[in-house]
């Protein structure tokens, strides 16, 4: 594949070349620097109009370059006039309505649906033509990201960049590859960088993690970003579903021989490219490697997570603060001091916490939700929209700082049952249910079970 890629870029390198020299005949050379966010709209309207192949390879990869040399302020400019002037052409738009109003037909359809894409699109796959465009525009859309929660106004940009990313990075182009101690360093330096769930202290950490006959570690790749992940998943073989995570991580310990396992938990996915967030693969990632791995391992039954629930402290401490808040008994209240402790509850403290933690967890999960009607936890609408259920509830199943400050150590087990998978996907979407346990629906208090909620119950 590296061969190829490595043609076909040089082949475009040559293109664009063969396109400098052309838009160069007849104009001075722009000072290093010289072009600013006025010069690449400037640039851009050239390229939406412009018909020849050499010359649009040449203006991509000149809009980039460009680009690449903003500063902040720069390329929110440059967002600004993507969101202002690079929208729908209002008169053909308007045209292309009288049209299918006067005269309904599939050409005037076409029409219409043609007239109604905004320009920015057309631009950005022209962007596309040049040389390694595809990393670089996964990077400018970090940037947009990095404006959004100032800018709601970039928002329609963002849309289009989401749309396209959608259909570039369908999962028919995407390659699941096994991490292991034979991929490439350059790629295994980057599954120590992009780690986002459990730190990977170092090398001896990251070998224990791929490399051990009872670890397993996979990635997609995609064909335009050589080398760089998009999203990797950990995966590790024991007995039965575990509760904490520390026996997961720890490096000093004995491997279990995969022919006794009966387990496969995914403790760790993590994406990669922030430019590609909202672009979903973590659903076709789960159930590929579930193939994958039973596969190689006919003795596994069982598939669960060991998630994190990042959501939840937030949610205790402010159902904490609310002095009006029903869910908590005085008692409770005085219970739950020890989690403010420095280094978090001592043993004696989270033995006597576990119940009213699992209770507590229980209604966070399948009671309480955001304003839209949606589970608070992002871990929980990732694993029940992928059509997973709520196995188990685990208190203080991650004892670390960060563990402790996101969820107060708790973590919980999602089951994937691949007969159940579509249903399950389908009762979150299309009715809101949450599918759980019976063991986790029996942790509900009577106040929480007299509040309604659209829990689907299962057996297990």
């Amino acid at each position: 594949m590296e061969s190829g890629t490595s043609f076909f870029g040089d082949l475009l390198g040559s293109i664009a070349e063969r396109g400098r020299a052309l838009l160069d005949l007849g104009r001075e050379r722009r000072p290093a620097g010289a072009v600013r966010a006025d010069g690449i709209i400037d640039l851009c309207e050239r390229l939406l109009s412009g018909r020849g192949e050499a010359s649009g390879v040449a203006l991509a990869r000149e809009i980039l370059t460009a680009y690449a040399a903003l500063k902040t302020g720069e390329r929110v400019a440059f967002f600004e006039a993507l969101a202002r002037s690079f929208g729908p052409d209002a008169a053909r738009l308007d045209a292309a309505i009288a049209a299918h109003a006067a005269s309904p037909s599939t050409r005037t359809v076409a029409e219409l649906h043609a007239a109604s894409e905004p320009r920015r699109q057309e631009l950005i796959r022209r962007f596309n033509l040049a040389p390694g465009a595809t990393a670089r525009l996964v990077a400018m859309r970090a940037d947009l990201l990095d404006c959004l929660a100032r800018r709601a106004d970039l928002v329609e940009v963002d849309r289009d960049f989401v749309h396209l990313f959608a259909s570039w990075f369908n999962r028919g182009f995407l390659v699941l590859r096994r991490i292991d101690w034979s991929t490439p360093a350059n790629v295994l330096e980057k599954i120590i960088r992009y780690e986002a769930v459990h730190e990977i202290r170092d090398w001896n950490d990251l070998r224990a993690r791929v490399d051990s006959p009872d670890r397993r570690c996979y990635a997609f790749f995609h064909p335009a970003l050589v080398d760089e992940p998009l999203i990797f998943v950990e995966v590790a073989l024991t007995r039965e579903p575990p509760a904490a995570i520390a026996p997961i991580l720890a490096t000093g310990r004995t491997p279990l021989d995969p022919a006794n396992a009966r387990t496969a938990v995914f403790y760790s996915i993590s994406n990669c490219q922030r430019g590609l967030g909202g672009v979903t693969f973590g659903n076709f990632l789960i159930k590929q490697v579930v193939e994958e791995i039973s596969r190689e391992f006919a003795n596994l039954s069982t598939f669960v997570t060991l998630s994190p629930v990042p959501a939840f402290r937030a949610w205790l401490d402010g159902e904490r603060q609310n002095d009006a808040s029903r869910l908590l008994t005085a008692e409770d209240r005085a219970a739950l001091a020890a989690m403010d402790a420095p280094e978090g509850p001592d043993d004696a403290a989270r033995a006597a916490l576990r119940p009213l933690i699992e209770a507590l967890a229980a209604h966070f999960f399948l009671i309480a939700r955001s304003p839209k009607g949606r589970p608070l936890d992002p871990v929980a609408r990732f694993h029940l929209g992928n059509g997973a259920r709520l196995e188990r509830i685990n208190p203080f199943g991650d004892l670390s700082a960060r563990g402790l400050q996101q969820a107060a150590g708790l973590m919980v087990n999602y089951r994937y049952i691949l007969a159940d998978i579509e249903t399950n996907h389908e009762a979150f979407f299309d009715k809101g249910e949450i599918v759980a346990s019976s063991a986790v629906r029996k942790r509900l208090r009577a106040e929480s079970e007299a509040r309604p909620a659209a829990v689907k119950e299962t057996a297990g």
